[in-house]
């Protein structure tokens, strides 16, 4: 019965490691996805799902960025974050936070996504107050967007 157990915990902690893996992975492919030449340059499977979606095509397009760091103060406390992906139009005054998310379960994490993206939304506030913010989750696992802010 013991031995059971201990198989079952390997088991588990394993594929929780080849999970967290994998979501790393993948993070850093989107990371190195950019925009050159008018194409979008980087893993081919990835450049492809991206083309399928005319949001994500602008959201990932010449006026975004990766890996941008964020800081500053909300309610007196100091936060330094780091944006997956942001796009700033200022011709429009549109900025979009894009997060990746590799879950397959798209509520189990839900809430502190959420706050995760609104402490995006209230720094970016502070720093762009006349423009419209919005913050996106990009499932990896199903190429979906999701509107959360």
């Amino acid at each position: 019965m013991k031995q059971n157990r201990l198989n079952v915990f390997v088991r588990d902690k394993e594929s929780q490691k080849m999970a967290t893996q994998r979501g790393t992975d993948i993070h850093q492919m989107l990371s190195r996805i950019m925009f050159r030449d008018g194409d979008f340059v980087g893993d081919k499977d990835i450049v492809s799902k991206i083309k399928t979606n005319p949001e994500l095509c602008e959201i990932m397009g010449p006026l975004s960025r990766a890996e941008v760091p964020l800081a500053g103060y909300i309610d007196g406390v100091f936060l330094s974050r780091r944006i997956d992906k942001l796009y700033v139009n200022k011709n429009t005054k549109t900025i979009v936070v894009l997060d990746y998310k590799t879950d397959t379960d798209k509520k189990m994490y839900h809430a502190k996504y959420r706050v995760q993206l609104m402490e995006y939304y209230n720094l970016l506030k502070q720093i762009y107050p006349d423009f419209n913010i919005s913050c996106k989750i990009l499932w990896t696992h199903d190429f979906t967007l999701e509107n959360v802010i």
